[in-house]
Protein backbone atom coordinates (compact mmCIF):
# COMPACT_ATOMS: atom_id res chain seq x y z
CA UNK A 1 0.00 0.00 0.00
CA UNK A 2 1.02 3.37 -0.99
CA UNK A 3 2.69 5.55 2.26
CA UNK A 4 2.63 8.74 2.56
CA UNK A 5 6.43 8.77 2.33
CA UNK A 6 6.02 7.66 -0.55
CA UNK A 7 3.75 9.97 -1.97
CA UNK A 8 5.32 12.81 -0.49
CA UNK A 9 8.70 11.64 -2.71
CA UNK A 10 6.74 11.75 -5.50
CA UNK A 11 6.95 15.86 -8.12
CA UNK A 12 3.31 17.18 -7.31
CA UNK A 13 1.87 19.02 -10.28
CA UNK A 14 1.26 22.36 -10.06
CA UNK A 15 -1.59 24.03 -8.18
CA UNK A 16 -3.59 26.03 -8.93
CA UNK A 17 -3.58 29.81 -7.43
CA UNK A 18 -6.72 29.41 -5.89
CA UNK A 19 -6.10 25.95 -4.13
CA UNK A 20 -2.87 26.95 -3.56
CA UNK A 21 -4.88 29.93 -1.32
CA UNK A 22 -7.18 27.72 0.20
CA UNK A 23 -3.88 24.61 1.00
CA UNK A 24 -2.60 27.86 3.01
CA UNK A 25 -5.33 28.66 5.18
CA UNK A 26 -5.75 24.95 5.77
CA UNK A 27 -2.82 25.11 7.47
CA UNK A 28 -3.05 28.32 8.44
CA UNK A 29 -5.61 26.25 10.78
CA UNK A 30 -3.71 23.73 12.02
CA UNK A 31 -1.18 26.05 13.02
CA UNK A 32 -3.32 28.03 14.96
CA UNK A 33 -5.57 25.41 16.91
CA UNK A 34 -3.86 22.10 15.97
CA UNK A 35 -5.15 18.59 14.65
CA UNK A 36 -8.48 18.77 13.40
CA UNK A 37 -10.40 16.21 11.39
CA UNK A 38 -12.09 17.30 7.70
CA UNK A 39 -15.02 18.19 9.52
CA UNK A 40 -13.96 20.68 11.96
CA UNK A 41 -11.74 21.85 8.74
CA UNK A 42 -14.86 22.74 7.06
CA UNK A 43 -16.35 24.09 9.41
CA UNK A 44 -13.97 26.69 9.88
CA UNK A 45 -13.52 27.34 5.89
CA UNK A 46 -17.21 27.54 5.24
CA UNK A 47 -16.94 24.56 2.01
CA UNK A 48 -18.35 20.86 2.17
CA UNK A 49 -15.76 18.75 3.54
CA UNK A 50 -15.10 16.69 0.35
CA UNK A 51 -13.39 19.92 -0.76
CA UNK A 52 -11.51 19.89 2.51
CA UNK A 53 -9.95 16.33 1.95
CA UNK A 54 -9.07 17.04 -1.44
CA UNK A 55 -6.58 19.87 -0.28
CA UNK A 56 -5.66 17.56 2.84
CA UNK A 57 -4.61 14.55 0.40
CA UNK A 58 -2.19 17.63 -1.66
CA UNK A 59 -0.74 18.64 1.41
CA UNK A 60 -0.54 15.03 2.81
CA UNK A 61 1.27 13.97 -0.73
CA UNK A 62 3.67 16.99 -0.42
CA UNK A 63 4.95 15.98 3.22
CA UNK A 64 3.29 19.25 4.93
CA UNK A 65 0.18 17.32 6.71
CA UNK A 66 -0.03 13.89 8.04
CA UNK A 67 -2.86 12.02 8.99
CA UNK A 68 -3.30 9.97 11.72
CA UNK A 69 -6.19 8.06 13.75
CA UNK A 70 -8.21 10.39 16.26
CA UNK A 71 -7.61 9.10 19.92
CA UNK A 72 -10.97 6.99 20.47
CA UNK A 73 -10.31 4.69 17.75
CA UNK A 74 -13.63 3.63 15.95
CA UNK A 75 -16.42 5.35 15.58
CA UNK A 76 -19.68 2.73 14.89
CA UNK A 77 -19.24 0.70 11.90
CA UNK A 78 -17.92 3.28 9.27
CA UNK A 79 -13.79 4.76 9.09
CA UNK A 80 -12.16 5.53 12.40
CA UNK A 81 -12.09 9.53 12.64
CA UNK A 82 -8.87 10.69 11.28
CA UNK A 83 -7.51 13.74 11.98
CA UNK A 84 -4.74 15.96 10.27
CA UNK A 85 -1.90 17.75 11.66
CA UNK A 86 1.25 19.50 10.56
CA UNK A 87 4.76 18.05 9.83
CA UNK A 88 7.97 19.77 10.58
CA UNK A 89 8.08 20.26 6.93
CA UNK A 90 4.92 21.60 7.25
CA UNK A 91 5.77 24.33 10.05
CA UNK A 92 8.98 25.15 7.91
CA UNK A 93 7.00 26.60 5.58
CA UNK A 94 5.34 29.49 7.98
CA UNK A 95 8.13 32.43 8.55
CA UNK A 96 10.21 32.23 11.42
CA UNK A 97 12.85 34.69 12.94
CA UNK A 98 15.85 32.46 13.66
CA UNK A 99 17.77 34.73 11.41
CA UNK A 100 17.20 37.74 13.44
CA UNK A 101 17.42 35.77 16.82
CA UNK A 102 20.90 34.45 16.27
CA UNK A 103 21.79 38.46 14.82
CA UNK A 104 20.70 39.71 17.81
CA UNK A 105 22.04 37.30 19.82
CA UNK A 106 25.47 38.26 18.29
CA UNK A 107 25.28 41.37 18.53
CA UNK A 108 24.79 41.56 22.07
CA UNK A 109 27.90 39.28 22.41
CA UNK A 110 29.95 41.34 19.89
CA UNK A 111 29.10 44.63 21.99
CA UNK A 112 29.94 43.02 25.19
CA UNK A 113 32.40 40.62 24.98
CA UNK A 114 34.22 41.87 21.10
CA UNK A 115 35.26 39.80 18.13
CA UNK A 116 36.80 37.38 20.23
CA UNK A 117 33.74 36.62 22.03
CA UNK A 118 31.75 35.91 18.51
CA UNK A 119 35.10 33.41 17.78
CA UNK A 120 34.44 31.67 20.50
CA UNK A 121 30.61 31.42 20.24
CA UNK A 122 31.61 30.39 16.49
CA UNK A 123 33.82 27.53 17.54
CA UNK A 124 31.20 26.14 20.08
CA UNK A 125 28.66 25.95 17.87
CA UNK A 126 30.79 24.07 15.31
CA UNK A 127 32.22 21.78 17.34
CA UNK A 128 29.49 19.67 17.47
CA UNK A 129 29.92 19.58 13.32
CA UNK A 130 33.45 18.80 13.42
CA UNK A 131 32.76 15.85 16.19
CA UNK A 132 29.71 14.36 13.36
CA UNK A 133 32.02 14.68 10.54
CA UNK A 134 35.53 14.01 12.17
CA UNK A 135 33.91 10.31 13.12
CA UNK A 136 32.50 9.83 10.12
CA UNK A 137 35.62 10.66 8.19
CA UNK A 138 37.86 8.59 10.13
CA UNK A 139 35.41 5.63 9.65
CA UNK A 140 34.89 5.72 5.78
CA UNK A 141 38.78 6.09 5.67
CA UNK A 142 40.03 3.68 8.85
CA UNK A 143 41.69 1.38 6.48
CA UNK A 144 43.75 4.15 4.60
CA UNK A 145 44.24 5.56 7.91
CA UNK A 146 46.10 3.26 8.81
CA UNK A 147 48.76 2.80 6.16
CA UNK A 148 49.16 6.24 6.60
CA UNK A 149 48.27 6.90 2.88
CA UNK A 150 45.33 8.91 2.97
CA UNK A 151 45.44 12.59 1.13
CA UNK A 152 43.73 15.37 2.29
CA UNK A 153 41.66 15.14 -1.40
CA UNK A 154 40.91 11.81 -0.26
CA UNK A 155 39.47 13.06 3.09
CA UNK A 156 37.86 16.10 1.13
CA UNK A 157 35.46 13.25 -0.77
CA UNK A 158 34.36 11.47 2.14
CA UNK A 159 33.83 15.01 4.28
CA UNK A 160 31.49 16.02 1.68
CA UNK A 161 29.13 13.36 1.79
CA UNK A 162 29.35 14.40 5.76
CA UNK A 163 28.70 17.53 5.13
CA UNK A 164 25.84 16.83 2.50
CA UNK A 165 23.84 14.97 5.35
CA UNK A 166 24.54 17.88 7.47
CA UNK A 167 22.03 20.20 4.97
CA UNK A 168 25.18 21.78 3.42
CA UNK A 169 25.10 19.90 -0.32
CA UNK A 170 28.67 19.73 -0.76
CA UNK A 171 30.61 17.76 -3.40
CA UNK A 172 34.30 17.31 -3.69
CA UNK A 173 36.70 16.99 -6.52
CA UNK A 174 40.24 16.89 -7.48
CA UNK A 175 42.12 19.62 -9.65
CA UNK A 176 45.60 20.05 -10.80
CA UNK A 177 46.36 21.70 -7.72
CA UNK A 178 45.22 19.69 -5.03
CA UNK A 179 41.47 19.48 -4.21
CA UNK A 180 38.19 21.99 -4.16
CA UNK A 181 35.44 21.38 -1.24
CA UNK A 182 32.52 23.09 -2.28
CA UNK A 183 29.24 23.48 -0.28
CA UNK A 184 26.06 25.06 -2.51
CA UNK A 185 24.16 25.44 0.79
CA UNK A 186 25.19 27.78 4.04
CA UNK A 187 22.36 27.29 6.79
CA UNK A 188 24.22 30.09 8.20
CA UNK A 189 24.33 32.56 5.14
CA UNK A 190 22.80 35.31 6.52
CA UNK A 191 24.59 35.71 9.81
CA UNK A 192 27.67 34.98 8.79
CA UNK A 193 27.48 37.52 6.21
CA UNK A 194 27.72 39.99 9.37
CA UNK A 195 29.68 38.05 11.40
CA UNK A 196 32.48 36.51 9.28
CA UNK A 197 33.62 34.41 12.37
CA UNK A 198 31.33 32.05 11.42
CA UNK A 199 32.98 31.13 8.21
CA UNK A 200 36.65 31.58 9.77
CA UNK A 201 35.98 28.73 12.37
CA UNK A 202 34.24 26.86 9.93
CA UNK A 203 37.20 27.61 7.52
CA UNK A 204 39.40 25.93 10.79
CA UNK A 205 36.81 22.67 10.93
CA UNK A 206 37.52 22.06 7.43
CA UNK A 207 41.55 22.57 7.48
CA UNK A 208 41.35 20.00 10.75
CA UNK A 209 39.37 17.33 8.86
CA UNK A 210 40.95 17.11 5.92
CA UNK A 211 44.06 17.42 7.63
CA UNK A 212 46.00 20.06 5.99
CA UNK A 213 45.78 23.95 5.90
CA UNK A 214 43.24 24.82 3.46
CA UNK A 215 42.47 28.27 1.91
CA UNK A 216 38.57 29.76 1.25
CA UNK A 217 38.24 30.85 -2.31
CA UNK A 218 34.38 32.19 -2.24
CA UNK A 219 31.64 31.89 0.67
CA UNK A 220 28.25 32.45 -0.10
CA UNK A 221 28.05 34.49 2.77
CA UNK A 222 29.77 37.12 0.69
CA UNK A 223 27.59 36.87 -2.12
CA UNK A 224 29.20 34.00 -4.17
CA UNK A 225 27.16 31.21 -5.32
CA UNK A 226 29.22 28.40 -3.49
CA UNK A 227 31.60 28.40 -0.65
CA UNK A 228 34.28 27.02 -2.20
CA UNK A 229 37.39 25.80 -0.12
CA UNK A 230 41.24 25.06 -2.03
CA UNK A 231 42.98 21.89 -0.72
CA UNK A 232 46.68 21.90 -1.65
CA UNK A 233 48.13 19.08 -2.56
CA UNK A 234 50.99 17.62 -0.32
CA UNK A 235 54.26 16.67 -1.90
CA UNK A 236 57.19 16.23 -0.05
CA UNK A 237 57.19 12.84 1.66
CA UNK A 238 58.70 12.38 4.91
CA UNK A 239 61.28 9.52 6.51
CA UNK A 240 57.76 8.39 8.18
CA UNK A 241 55.72 7.84 4.94
CA UNK A 242 53.86 10.94 5.57
CA UNK A 243 52.86 13.85 3.27
CA UNK A 244 54.40 17.55 4.69
CA UNK A 245 53.61 20.28 2.29
CA UNK A 246 56.82 21.61 0.66
CA UNK A 247 58.46 24.35 2.36
CA UNK A 248 61.81 26.54 0.57
CA UNK A 249 64.92 25.70 2.73
CA UNK A 250 65.88 29.11 3.96
CA UNK A 251 69.84 29.40 2.71
CA UNK A 252 72.79 28.69 4.83
CA UNK A 253 70.62 26.61 7.12
CA UNK A 254 72.03 23.14 8.43
CA UNK A 255 69.72 21.29 5.83
CA UNK A 256 71.55 23.12 3.23
CA UNK A 257 75.09 22.53 3.89
CA UNK A 258 73.99 18.86 4.66
CA UNK A 259 73.48 18.95 0.82
CA UNK A 260 76.01 20.25 -0.29
CA UNK A 261 74.45 23.27 -1.49
CA UNK A 262 72.94 21.54 -4.42
CA UNK A 263 71.40 23.87 -6.90
CA UNK A 264 69.69 20.66 -8.55
CA UNK A 265 65.98 21.10 -8.81
CA UNK A 266 65.60 17.46 -7.35
CA UNK A 267 63.37 18.00 -4.19
CA UNK A 268 65.42 16.49 -0.78
CA UNK A 269 64.62 13.47 1.08
CA UNK A 270 65.26 13.29 4.65
CA UNK A 271 66.09 10.66 6.14
CA UNK A 272 67.16 9.20 9.18
CA UNK A 273 70.69 8.88 10.75
CA UNK A 274 72.39 6.58 13.06
CA UNK A 275 74.57 8.85 15.40
CA UNK A 276 78.25 8.02 15.04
Amino acid sequence: METAAVRAAVPSPAVPAEDGRTRDRVSGLLLEHGPQSAAELAARLGISPAAVRRHLDGLVATGRVDERVAPGGQRGRGRPARRFALTDAGRSSFPHAYDDLALTALRFVAEHGGPDAVRAVAEKQLSGLAERCSTAVDDALADAERDGATAPVDRAQVLATALTTEGYAATASAISSGGQLCQHHCPVAHVAAEFPQLCEAETAVISKLVGTHVQRLATIAHGDGICTTHIPAQLTPTSRNKATPARPVPAGSAVAHDAGASTSSTPSIDRERTPA
